[in-house]
């Protein structure tokens, strides 16, 4: 059989390993970008020679693909927090914000790494990147579809709303990022700015007129 204790720590062993360039590459990604970090200073940190980084990845843009998942698979998870459990959307915006911020205080490596490398010159981890955003956007748009102030918006006016979501919550990321670094807004202004910002999409939601649609607030107005 395969599952013996012997296989089972090889395996253990493997992923240690593979843990472990994951987080030298990430301590070198601290203050430079993946295309200038090479394979014999991470191996070299991990204490492997160069070749036993070829049992873990192809090569450094599939490292860097590999910190891609781990760096925004686990907001998710925090994304379905904020859409499952906020009761309206003023709790939604105090939640969205309070969760980023403790994200951001938790894991600054892998959201710097993420904010240098969304437009850096490795083109597999912009992919990346940009996959992980693309699936973000789907799972708040399926959650705004459901949303009365939704009603009558066609998929794309919903996703277009989604990706402002998205995008924000990058943009307040990085503020939190700077202040934690001390450039920038302090993080007690940053999550005012954020709040502020995420009311005016709100309201924005409450208000847009569909296209084509002669009903809502705006056609209302227009009909007095």
């Amino acid at each position: 059989m395969s599952h013996t204790p012997q296989a089972r720590n090889r395996q253990a062993q493997k992923e240690k390993t593979r843990q472990a360039l994951l987080a030298a590459a990430l301590h070198h990604l601290e203050d430079q970008s993946l295309s200038s970090v090479g394979l014999r200073e991470v191996t070299r940190t991990v204490g492997i020679a160069p070749a036993g980084f070829y049992r873990h990845f192809r090569d450094m843009s599939d490292l860097g693909v590999a910190l891609v998942e781990e760096a925004l698979g686990g907001l998710h998870a925090l994304v379905r927090d904020i859409l499952a459990t906020a009761d309206g959307p003023e709790q939604r915006i105090t939640h969205t914000v309070q969760l980023l911020a403790e994200h951001v205080r938790d894991h600054a490596p892998h959201i710097r790494f993420v904010a240098r490398e969304q437009h850096g010159g490795v083109r597999a981890v912009r992919t990346a990147i940009a996959a992980q955003l693309d699936l973000f956007a789907r799972e708040v748009a399926d959650t705004l579809r459901g949303d009365a102030a939704s009603d009558g918006w066609s998929d794309d006016e919903v996703r277009m709303l989604a990706e402002l979501y998205v995008d924000h919550m990058l943009t307040t990321a990085s503020a939190f990022l700077s202040a934690a670094e001390g450039e920038g807004r302090d993080a007690e202004e940053a999550a005012r700015t954020a709040r502020r910002q995420l009311e005016l999409i709100n309201l924005g939601h409450r208000h847009y007129r569909p296209e084509g649609s002669t009903g809502g607030a705006a056609g209302q107005a227009g009909s007095d």
